[in-house]
């Protein structure tokens, strides 16, 4: 008979204490569902094996030094880790983020790609609010694609033909629009949790 699943908190405290089994475990245990988290939004495996590594050695660290709140749930806690290097990645290399324009463009999965509970939905009106004022600190450009793709629901083919660019153009202003919006997101820290 399996014996039962010892909870991420029980792990956290043993590995506090000096069990570095523990956190083997841990890693084990979330292991895919970071290492996913990252590869969507680098797209490289050497990057995201590195991003994920940088990950745990801060989490190391942190536990540590003592530094980890019980308060919290552990994975959250780590997805934001991994969200926070993933966003120092792009601004230390000044690459574009792979942008997929076929899917669904939801201006939450810029802000985290956590859902949104409870509490999130109540601030979800706020951030928007918060959103339409950042996103008036972009370009005019970028800040026009922008407003068309996410609140006119455009595609970038109407985009294209209303604005008189190529679609390369437009898809061009709405990456970095995307990027600089990440940026500007970054330096007010908004962050939307679960």
């Amino acid at each position: 008979m399996q014996h039962e699943i010892i909870s991420d908190a029980i792990l956290v405290s043993r590995y506090i204490k000096g069990d570095e089994t523990a956190l083997e475990t841990l890693i084990n245990r979330h292991k895919q569902k970071i290492y996913s988290f990252i590869y969507s939004k680098v797209y490289d495996k050497d990057i995201a094996e590195d991003i994920f590594q940088d990950t745990f050695i801060k989490v190391i660290r942190t536990l540590k030094k003592g530094n980890y709140n019980e308060e919290g749930k552990f994975l959250p806690w780590v997805m934001r880790i991994s969200h926070n290097l993933v966003i120092d990645h792009f601004r230390k290399s000044n690459r574009m983020p792979k942008f997929d324009n076929a899917g669904e463009f939801n201006i939450f999965s810029v802000l985290n790609d956590t859902s949104l509970n409870a509490e999130g939905s109540i601030i979800k009106d706020q951030v928007e609010k918060d959103v339409r004022r950042l996103v008036d600190e972009l370009p005019a450009d970028q800040k026009e694609v922008l407003l068309m793709r996410i609140y006119d629901d455009l595609s970038f083919k109407e985009i294209s033909d209303k604005t008189g660019v190529s679609i390369n153009t437009a898809l061009g202003r709405m990456r970095y629009a995307l990027i600089n919006l990440r940026k500007i997101i970054d330096k007010h820290n908004i962050v939307l949790t679960n």
